[in-house]
């Protein structure tokens, strides 16, 4: 899929028809790789001079907010399919890929009534976005707040022995518990483990001799069991910790080991279904937002181009996606064909001497209207 386009409109004197052809011949000749579509604009409500330059400056923000809200959407549906490992799926409107919804645009009459304001035209599609970008905050909340849950639960599993939760390692025949016995778990360093064989049965009295079994070891440590009297167990832990030992407190409860196992399996059945909706309701959004930023792209040129060539609109619009090396030849054509008297209608001779009247922001600055639209 292409990723950059340049929307476009040129002067016209006589015929739209006569220019489109111009501009074809053009760049077949000069630069035959470049794709060129028309782009389909209709008679919108003019309006005054006034009203256009006011509103010119909101469509330069707005276009950053459209614009953000878009590749925000996409980044998150990169992200979840990356994390979901499924395949890359072509983003579409109303199951239209998107470059193609670009290149064969077709204004919505329904949804923008091309007798509305311009403003009142722009205000909709921003609202909607806005609300799009709302949901979206709310959404991903959510999911990353179950993953957080999630992430915190596989700590918990996976790190060193001095902090991770010791239940998937402990089996019940390991533990001892009787009215007088009591079993301790030991945390031991990894290279003390001899220290630890050989002084545990003298760290307090009433220890049971032999009764140290090695349950599991990691990088940093080894987890040992230890049997002794009940009595004596808080003395045991003081000497323990002189000589470097941690005894971890630990209950053994074959319910509570059930609960955490069900719980884990709930969270991750909770993020997996959030994932799925949220990945799903991406791909729906992300088309939204874009159908609505090419409707406000076609305002943009729409106005731009009353305001750069005057009134009535008599103007041809199209979209371009020239490879790097072929930029200067198409703008040496673009030039050549918007290089009119036209595009000084509204310019005072202040502006005529130093800059074009209408947007700025990202808009180029050229005797025709463009600016660039980054579909990634």
């Amino acid at each position: 899929m292409t990723s950059r386009y340049w929307a476009v409109s040129l002067p016209v004197q006589n015929s739209a028809s006569s220019v489109w052809s111009s501009l074809q011949e053009q760049i077949s000749k000069h630069s035959f790789d470049t794709p060129l579509y028309r782009f389909n604009i209709p008679n919108l409500r003019v309006g005054t001079l006034d009203s256009l330059l006011s509103l010119s400056d909101d469509l330069v923000r707005s276009n950053s907010f459209i614009e953000g809200v878009s590749q925000k959407t996409r980044r998150q549906i990169d992200e979840l399919e990356r994390v979901s490992r499924v395949e890359s799926n072509a983003l579409t409107v109303d199951g239209v890929p998107v470059d193609s919804y670009l290149t064969r645009f077709v204004w919505d009459e329904a949804k923008y009534p091309t007798m509305s304001p311009l403003k009142e035209i722009v205000d909709s599609i921003h609202t909607q976005v806005a609300k799009i970008e709302d949901d979206l905050k709310v959404r991903v909340a959510e999911y990353n707040n179950v993953r957080s849950q999630l992430n915190a639960i596989n700590r918990k599993q996976s790190g060193s022995l001095a902090v991770r939760d010791l239940s998937n390692l402990v089996k019940p025949e390991d533990i001892i518990i009787s009215e007088n016995l009591i079993t301790l778990l030991a945390i031991v360093p990894k290279y003390s483990q001899k220290d630890w064989l050989a002084s545990y049965e003298t760290l307090t009295s009433y220890v049971v001799p032999r009764s140290s079994k090695k349950l599991h070891e990691d990088n940093e440590y080894a987890l040992y069991t230890v049997t002794l009297f009940r009595r004596v167990a808080d003395n045991f832990r003081t000497s323990s910790r002189e000589k470097g030992f941690q005894i971890r407190d630990f209950e053994y409860s074959s319910e509570a080991q059930e609960n955490r196992k069900q719980e884990i399996e709930r969270i991750v059945q909770d993020q997996e279904s959030l994932r799925s909706s949220l990945l799903q309701w991406c791909y729906t959004s992300y088309g939204e937002v874009f159908s609505s930023w090419m409707h406000f792209c076609a305002v943009r040129v729409f106005a731009e181009s009353i305001l750069r060539y005057g009134l009535p609109p008599s103007f041809l619009a199209c979209v371009l996606s020239p490879s790097l090396k072929s930029e200067k030849k198409v703008r040496s054509v673009l030039d050549g064909l918007g290089d009119s008297s036209n595009s000084t209608y509204w310019k005072t001779e202040d502006e005529a001497a130093g800059g074009i009247i209408g947007l700025g922001g990202d808009a180029d600055t050229h005797s025709y209207v463009s600016f660039t639209i980054n579909l990634v």
